[in-house]
């Protein structure tokens, strides 16, 4: 039987893999199914790290580092909150790459923050952080976790190949430089 994100989840462990990097995961609202997706796949042990189900404000906090005053200002289901998210997975792991979701999945929301908003991050080692902000609109609380998953899935596939470029080494000096004038 195949599941929903198996061929996915095998392409982002193989950019994973031919990237040399690990990744954390930070999940919210999809509560364990971005790890769930990718661990379905054996060999995934080789480039998940460990994950973080970090559902309540205090596990942001407490878990990942998430400052409680940026929750105060902008909300647990923000960019700034996703990014912290992100980072602070990475500062709490070996890993290389760190994905971060945190959105709501409904039923409910508000005006500000309806039903379907979702905001992902993805941090590298070395590297930028980057964001991402989804609205999946009120299409049920199960879709809204399933599409946050694939989102999530192609921002790892994504970052996968920046740390890729990013840990690639400098060649040095071109063949075709001429001769070197150094004595």
């Amino acid at each position: 039987m195949t599941r929903p994100h198996e061929a996915k989840a095998r392409m982002a462990l193989a950019a994973l893999k031919q990237a040399g990097a690990r990744v954390v995961l930070a999940e919210s609202c999809t509560g364990g199914l971005l790890a769930g997706a990718l661990t379905d796949v054996p060999g995934a042990s080789a480039v998940v790290e460990r994950g973080f189900v970090v559902y309540s404000n205090e596990a942001k906090s407490e878990l990942l580092g998430v400052p409680a005053d940026l929750v105060a200002r902008w909300g647990a289901v923000s960019e700034a909150v996703a990014t912290a998210m992100a980072e602070g997975a990475l500062g709490a792991s070996p890993a290389e790459i760190a994905v971060a979701v945190t959105g709501v999945a409904g039923p409910g929301g508000t005006p500000s923050k309806p039903e379907g908003l979702v905001h992902f991050a993805c941090a590298v080692r070395d590297g930028e952080t980057t964001s991402l902000r989804r609205d999946f609109g009120p299409i049920g609380r199960a879709r809204v976790r399933d599409e946050s998953v694939d989102q999530a899935l192609d921002l790892l596939i994504e970052a996968a190949g920046r740390a890729r470029i990013a840990a690639r080494p400098d060649p040095g000096p071109s063949a075709d430089a001429g001769p070197s004038t150094d004595g």
